[in-house]
C-alpha cells in the first residue's frame, strides 16, 4: 500500500458499506493495518449487520444504527483486548458487513433425470427447476462456516451447494409424496413450501442463511413421453377414427377437384381415394362397434378387379366397389381394368362383365 492510501487510512473515521450490485453477501471493510481509530463512526445502514473480528474471534455485533466507536459499545472487543483504562490509540479490528436483505433471482434445477416409480407411467424420469431466494438470518455462523477470511463473499459462491441441498431434498420429498406425475402441476404451490423447508432446515442452523421463497416452475417427464402423450391426448379429441378418416379424405377429394390443373395426377389421387373411402364406409357399415377390422375378403368366384391410374395400380376391388366407382364417374368407359382370367388390361367400357353399367351412366349435363 502507498503512501497516499495509508495517509487517506489514517484520516477516514468512517466505517460504513455502499454496495449496489445486490449480489454480494459479506464485504470486509478495507483499513490499513485495520486500525480503527477509538471515536470512529460506524453507519450500518437498513438491511445490513456489522461484525468486528479481533485476532480470528469473533466479537461484537452492529444492527443498523449510527454509532461512535468507544470502549463502551465495543464490550466484548475491549474484553479481548485487556484494556483496563480505555484506549486512545486506533485499535486492530476486522470489520465484516452482512447483507440482511433477501438475494433474489437465484435459480435451482436438478442436473440430472430423477427416477420415480409412477402409477400411471410405471419407473419414469423427472426433471423440475425453479428460483429461489435467499438472506443471511445469522451472521456470526454465516462467517464462521463459509466467509472465512475472505474480502468479498459473492451469492455466487454458495450457489453451487443451495442448488445441491435443494436437489437432493426435491427429490426426497417428491418420492415420499407418491404423486402421480400427471397430478404434479396441480400440487407445485404445496411442493414448493414442503421444499422450501425441507431446505431451509439444512441451511438454517448449519450456515446461517434463510430460504424466504422457493419456488417450483415446472416439472417435465422425458421428451418422448410427452410426445406420447400428446399423441394419445389427440387421439382422444378425435374420437371416431373411421368417421375422422372419411372426413379427411372427402376435404382431399374436394381438394384435388377444385385444382383442375393437376392433370392425370390428380385425377389419379381422387380415384384412389374415392375407393380408398368407398372401402372405409362399407368397413365401418359392416363392423360397427368393432373399431379397425379388416374389410372382407370378396366371395367365392366373384372377381377381382384392378385400375390403371396415372401408370400405378389401384385394387384389388370388389364387383360392388367397381359398381360404386362407375356409378359416380370416377370410373369410365375408357379407364383401363385387369381382372383374373383376362390375357391384358383392357378399357372397361370393352369388358362384357362391364359393359352394360356404362349403358346406364347419363352423359354429362350440357354446359350452361
Amino acid at each position: 500500500m502507498g503512501l497516499l492510501d495509508k495517509l487517506r487510512g489514517e484520516l477516514v473515521d468512517i466505517v460504513e458499506w455502499i454496495d449496489d450490485t445486490n449480489h454480494t453477501l459479506v464485504w470486509r471493510f478495507p483499513r490499513y493495518h485495520n486500525q480503527i481509530k477509538n471515536g470512529a463512526q460506524l453507519i450500518v445502514r437498513p438491511g445490513q449487520t456489522a461484525v468486528f473480528v479481533h485476532r480470528g474471534e469473533l466479537a461484537d455485533v452492529f444492527e443498523p444504527g449510527h454509532y461512535e466507536l468507544t470502549t463502551d459499545n465495543l464490550p466484548i472487543l475491549g474484553t479481548l483486548q485487556g484494556w483496563k483504562h480505555g484506549f486512545d490509540s486506533p485499535f486492530k479490528s476486522e470489520v465484516y458487513f452482512v447483507r440482511t436483505t433477501q438475494l433474489t433471482d437465484l435459480k435451482w434445477g436438478t442436473p440430472n433425470p430423477i427416477m420415480l416409480r409412477d402409477a400411471d407411467f410405471g419407473p419414469v424420469r423427472l426433471r423440475a427447476f425453479g428460483t429461489y431466494t435467499l438472506k443471511a438470518a445469522d451472521a456470526r455462523a454465516l462467517l464462521k462456516e463459509l466467509v472465512g477470511t475472505d474480502s468479498e463473499f459473492e451469492a455466487e459462491e454458495i450457489n453451487e451447494l443451495m442448488r445441491s441441498i435443494i436437489t437432493e431434498a426435491f427429490a426426497s420429498m417428491l418420492g415420499q409424496s407418491k404423486i402421480a406425475a400427471l397430478d404434479l402441476a396441480a400440487n407445485y404451490r404445496s411442493l414448493s413450501d414442503d421444499l422450501r423447508k425441507a431446505a431451509v432446515e439444512r441451511v438454517d442452523d448449519e450456515y446461517g442463511l434463510d430460504i424466504p421463497q422457493l419456488f417450483i416452475v415446472n416439472i417435465s417427464l422425458p421428451e418422448a413421453v410427452e410426445k406420447a402423450l400428446d399423441t394419445r391426448s389427440s387421439m382422444g379429441v378425435i374420437g371416431d377414427m373411421n368417421r375422422f378418416q372419411q372426413y379427411q379424405m372427402g376435404q382431399a377429394m374436394t381438394a384435388a377437384a377444385e385444382n383442375p390443373a393437376g392433370g392425370g395426377a390428380s385425377e389419379g389421387m381422387g380415384l384412389g381415394m374415392g375407393f380408398a373411402m368407398a372401402n372405409q364406409m362399407m368397413r365401418g357399415a359392416g363392423t360397427a362397434g368393432q373399431g379397425m377390422a379388416a374389410a372382407p375378403p370378396p366371395p367365392p368366384g366373384a372377381a377381382a378387379w384392378h385400375i390403371a391410374v396415372g401408370g400405378q395400380t389401384q385394387g384389388p376391388f370388389t364387383p360392388d366397389q367397381l359398381a360404386q366407382g362407375i356409378a359416380s364417374g370416377q370410373v369410365t368407359a375408357g379407364s383401363m381394368v385387369w381382372s383374373a382370367g383376362m390375357s391384358a388390361w383392357t378399357p372397361a367400357g370393352q369388358v362384357p362383365q362391364l359393359a352394360s353399367q356404362f349403358a346406364a351412366v347419363p352423359p354429362p349435363p350440357p354446359p350452361q
